[in-house]
C-alpha cells in the first residue's frame, strides 16, 4: 500500500507544501518565496514572514493536492517543520497541520527541520547508505552529523557563531549585492580571483576539530574593505567576494573531509541552501574523490537544497512507518537540536 504524506514547511521565510509518495517520489511542491519582501530589510523580518504563511498556506495546500491529483482523504499522514526556526513561523505551519489533522482525521507526524534537509537527498533517486556523514550548512545552521542507522544522528560539531549562510548573507550585504547573498555572492566570485585577498580559516584546535567559525573571517572581510576605501581606493568586488567564498568552501571542505576520514561512513550527505552553492558541490566532490573514493556523494539537485515541504515528507516517511505520531498538543520548538524529533 502506498504512503502518501502531505509536508507542510513555515520555519523562515519560505511557505512550502507537498506530497510524496513512499518517501521518495514527489506528486507536486510547491514553494512561495518571500525573497522580495524581505530583500528591501537585508534579512528576514519575522512578523512579515508570519503574516505572509498566514495567507499563502491553505491555497497552496488546495493546489498541491490538486497537482499530485489526489483527495485529502488519500493521505496517509501529515508531516509538519516544528522546529527549529521562527517561533511566530513555525506556528502558522504547526496550527495548520493540528486543525488538519483533527478535521480530516489523519494522522499528525513533526518533523525537525534540520532532519529534513537531510532526506532531500532520499529525493534523488539514489540509495542512501549507512553508515553516513552529513553535511547541514544553511542560513541558521552548520551542522556535522553522523548516522549509524536510519533514524539515529549524532551531532559531531556545528559553528560556535555565524552560520555559513548567515556569513554569506551579511558579507553580501555589506557589499552592495542584496539579499539573499549566496546566490550573489557564488555568481559574482565566477569572475574573481579566489587567491587575490588573503583571508582568514578558522582553527579551533582538537577540542573543536569539527566545529565551524566565521565570525572572524566576516570580520577580516570588513575589515579589508574598510582599509581600501580609506584609502580612497575602489574594491574589487569580484576578487574579495571570490576569496571570501573559498574562505567558507575550505572550511566546510575540511572539516567534513576530515570527519570522513574519521568516521568512514559508507556515504557522504550534502544538505542546505548552501549546498547550493557550485564551488563548495565542486571542491568537496574533487577532495572526496582524491582522499576517500570508495565514499559515496548525494547532493540534492538546487531547488531541494533550500527550503521545501518535500523533504519534510520524505523524512516523514520513515517516522510513519515506524508509528511515529504527535498528539494534538504538539507546539513549535524554535531552538529544536538536530539530534532530536521531538
Amino acid at each position: 500500500m502506498k504512503t502518501l504524506i502531505m509536508g507542510l514547511e513555515t520555519s523562515c521565510d519560505e511557505t512550502a507544501v507537498a506530497v510524496v509518495e513512499d518517501g521518495c517520489r514527489i506528486l507536486s511542491n510547491l514553494v512561495s518565496s518571500q525573497t522580495d519582501l524581505h530583500s528591501r530589510y537585508g534579512g528576514v523580518v519575522p512578523e512579515i514572514a508570519s503574516r505572509k504563511h498566514l495567507e499563502m498556506i491553505n491555497p497552496l495546500i488546495d493546489e498541491a493536492l490538486k497537482e499530485a491529483g489526489l483527495h485529502y482523504q488519500q493521505l496517509s499522514a501529515f508531516a509538519v517543520s516544528h522546529g527549529p526556526g521562527l517561533v511566530g513561523a513555525l506556528l502558522v505551519g504547526v496550527s495548520t497541520a493540528k486543525a488538519l489533522s483533527y478535521a480530516w482525521e489523519i494522522p499528525l507526524i513533526p518533523v525537525n527541520h534540520l532532519r529534513g534537509h537531510l532526506y532531500a537527498n532520499y529525493l534523488t533517486g539514489a540509495t542512501v547508505k549507512h553508515p553516513y556523514v552529513g553535511l547541514i550548512a544553511s542560513g541558521g545552521h552548520t551542522d556535522l552529523l553522523y548516522s549509524s542507522e536510519e533514524g539515529e544522528i549524532t551531532l559531531l560539531g556545528e559553528t560556535r557563531d555565524d552560520a555559513a549562510g548567515e556569513a554569506f548573507d551579511k558579507i553580501a550585504r555589506s557589499l552592495g549585492l542584496g539579499y539573499p547573498g549566496g546566490p550573489a555572492i557564488d555568481s559574482l566570485a565566477r569572475e574573481g580571483d579566489p587567491a587575490a585577498v588573503e583571508l582568514p580559516r578558522a582553527s579551533l584546535g582538537e577540542e573543536g576539530r569539527f566545529d565551524f567559525s566565521f565570525s572572524g573571517l566576516k570580520t577580516a572581510v570588513l575589515n579589508y574593505k574598510n582599509r581600501v576605501e580609506q584609502k580612497g581606493e575602489e574594491v574589487n568586488l569580484e576578487n574579495l567576494a571570490a576569496s571570501f567564498q573559498q574562505a567558507v568552501v575550505d572550511m566546510l571542505v575540511d572539516k567534513t573531509i576530515d570527519a570522513v576520514l574519521h568516521k568512514k561512513p559508507a556515504s557522504l550527505l550534502l544538505s542546505g541552501g548552501v549546498a547550493a552553492n557550485s564551488l563548495l558541490r565542486q571542491q568537496m566532490e574533487e577532495r572526496l574523490s582524491r582522499k576517500a573514493p570508495g565514499v559515496f556523494l548525494l547532493c540534492p539537485p538546487v531547488h531541494l537544497c533550500t527550503d521545501n515541504a518535500a523533504m519534510l515528507a520524505a523524512a516523514a516517511h520513515f517516522q510513519y512507518r515506524e508509528g511515529a505520531k504527535a498528539p494534538l498538543d504538539l507546539n513549535a520548538i524554535p531552538d529544536l537540536a538536530v539530534s532530536r524529533t521531538s
